[in-house]
């Protein structure tokens, strides 16, 4: 059953080591089988003001474990700091519905 991280962001004072965080945990979900299924801010917003300041990161992972092992591993726990102090980072696991 496929995962997802879902993660709304919201950029508040980009540094220089957020591109580097953004490239290099682009690879770690790579090396964990995930995927960006949608990452960036809406083309278009419909309803609300908070999409105006915020974007969306969706990776697909192929099971749970994927994505937590992906989360908790050492290599990403090493690039995580980089982005500390950026933004506001509302962060979590989501499991698709059985079929």
């Amino acid at each position: 059953m496929s995962a997802y991280i879902i993660s709304v962001c919201e950029i508040t004072k980009p540094g220089p080591g957020l591109k580097d965080y953004a490239e290099q945990s682009a690879e770690l979900i790579k090396k964990f089988g995930g995927s960006y299924v949608v990452r960036g801010k809406p083309a278009k917003i419909l309803s609300g003001e908070n999409w105006q300041r915020q974007m969306l990161i969706v990776t697909q992972f192929p099971s749970r474990e994927k994505a937590e092992a992906f989360w908790s591993s050492e290599e990403y726990q090493k690039i995580k700091p980089m982005r500390e102090g950026t933004g506001i980072y509302d962060i979590g696991i989501f499991e698709s519905p059985a079929p």
